[in-house]
């Protein structure tokens, strides 16, 4: 899906001084509905993935309600009792990206169940190690988009943002947009004349959230520095407590 950009947004694009062609990202969609049906999420997620296109950035929107992920905090659950798991491919796709976007409607004025089920199976692969002793997701940018007619965003983007710094992703300012219509049943964001596509508060954070990531996974692409949080060195440490009294 294809976003038409407005005259700054371009002007951006056209001006901008930094190569960011060596970076991917992934979006991962987690609304409830199958392709084809159409999805206000991914109309949302289709501004950011524009800009970064037209800055050089590879990116990819897995829509994860098209796959058969399994429940479990496993990186593979087939190996503990399920038939059939998706989700190895789409962390290997993960794992290539510098960024990461996660997209959700609001239901409930919470994050969609598949949200959570992607975030607890991305917790499955945290505890891997990368080449320089560190968790996995260090070095990676992350940061998530929210709709629906309801209230919830800020709400699902502390949940969500979170979630991927715990997990050891680097969260930038202002990592986190949105829109939501009038409170109750309403027009979605891509319906005519929802205002959605007009809104200059959402279109502008949207905007600001998407340079962000792209600045810092340049500054990250080098990683954090692999000191004072290297796992292998804390397990064969002795654990000696300076303070024996508070034992």
């Amino acid at each position: 899906m294809k976003f038409n950009l407005n005259s700054i947004q371009k002007k951006w694009n056209k001006d901008n001084p930094y190569d960011f062609s060596d970076l991917k990202a992934v979006f991962i969609n987690c609304t409830l509905k199958k392709s084809p049906s159409l999805s206000h999420t991914e109309g949302l997620m289709a501004m950011s993935q524009t800009i970064m296109e037209a800055n050089g950035v590879k990116t990819k929107i897995i829509r994860a309600v098209d796959h058969e992920i399994a429940y479990g905090v496993y990186p593979d659950m087939t190996e503990h009792g399920w038939e059939k798991d998706d989700w190895p491919s789409i962390q290997d796709k993960v794992m290539e990206a510098n960024i990461l976007v996660i997209g959700t409607p609001i239901w409930l004025g919470e994050k969609s169940s598949i949200a959570t089920k992607v975030i607890e199976r991305l917790y499955g692969f945290s505890g891997n190690l990368n080449k320089a002793g560190q968790y996995a997701y260090y070095g990676k940018a992350g940061g998530c988009l929210v709709t629906g007619n309801e209230d919830g965003i800020k709400h699902c983007s502390m949940n969500i943002l979170y979630s991927l710094q715990h997990l050891g992703y680097t969260i930038p300012p202002q990592a986190d947009a949105g829109w939501i219509g009038e409170a109750g049943p309403g027009p979605s964001y891509l319906d005519e004349n929802s205002g959605g596509l007009e809104n200059d508060f959402t279109t502008r954070n949207t905007t600001f959230m998407t340079w962000n990531l792209m600045h810092l996974a340049r500054l990250l692409k080098d990683g954090i520095p692999a000191f004072g949080n290297i796992r292998s060195e804390w397990d064969k440490s002795d654990h000696d407590h300076p303070n024996p009294e508070y034992r």
